[in-house]
């Protein structure tokens, strides 16, 4: 056994926990960055989050059939049927391909956002938008929006997940672009219903997709059974699959 040998596996490791803290930190930035300014009031930001959604519930206050649509998409995309649903896929991968650790790892990074995400709010404990003839309410509190963090956490996690199963450059592109629509379509949602502020939904996004890359970041190779040099996710894996 040489010297590198013995190097190698730890500094790989090194290198993938380094790159999974970098991307939590920049998500806890962006997180309390933002939570602070929203705490302070910070008058350029309170001023624009009022502005677009009294703007934006206008729109939706003309248009009844606009309004309905919205309600049911904050119905379907409620973070309790994402995960419900993000459970089964996970069950499917781990049962149809053997890929029991990447399951358990999509599984246990859907729980974690779901945690961080409601945990926030209740750190930043902001009220939601007072709206003058509103056309929606929630409870709890605005920020981070919880629709938000959860449905980009959630395609995120699919998207990673489901990566090796398809495996057309068609497929994954279709694949990408559907997450992002869903991404897109629910933070509008959020805020055309005028429950959420746009730095909710933006904040509340970046947060969703910030863990999931920390959260893959330090499991990209992470194999119990293969201590391959494994910080680059795109190097091939000279096993087909993960052991069961």
């Amino acid at each position: 056994m040489t010297s590198t040998d013995v190097a190698g596996p730890p500094r790989t490791r090194a290198r993938r926990l380094g790159r999974a803290a970098g991307y939590a930190l920049a998500t806890a930035l962006v997180l309390f960055g933002v939570g602070f300014l929203v705490r302070s009031r910070w008058d350029p930001l309170i001023s624009f989050d009022d502005t677009v959604i009294e703007r934006l519930t206008d729109v939706t206050r003309d248009h009844l059939g606009f309004r309905d649509a919205l309600l049911a998409w904050q119905e379907a995309f409620r973070p309790v049927y994402l995960h419900v649903i993000g459970t089964v896929v996970c069950l499917l991968v781990w049962w149809r391909t053997g890929m029991r650790t990447r399951a358990w790892w999509a599984f246990a990074t859907l729980m974690l956002s779901w945690s961080v995400g409601l945990g926030a709010k209740y750190v930043f404990q902001r009220a939601r938008p007072v709206v003058e003839d509103p056309v929606s309410e929630a409870p709890g509190y605005s920020f981070p929006s919880g629709h938000a963090v959860n449905t980009s956490a959630w395609v995120t996690v699919l998207v990673v997940l489901l990566w090796p199963v398809v495996r057309s450059r068609a497929g994954r592109a279709l694949m990408v672009l559907v997450a992002a629509v869903l991404v897109v379509g629910t933070a509008f949602d959020r805020m055309f219903l005028g429950v959420h502020y746009p730095s909710d939904v933006t904040v509340g996004t970046l947060t969703g997709v910030g863990l999931v890359l920390a959260s893959y970041a330090g499991y990209a190779g992470w194999n119990p059974r293969d201590p391959r040099p494994a910080d680059d996710p795109d190097v091939p894996d000279p096993h087909p699959q993960e052991p069961r």
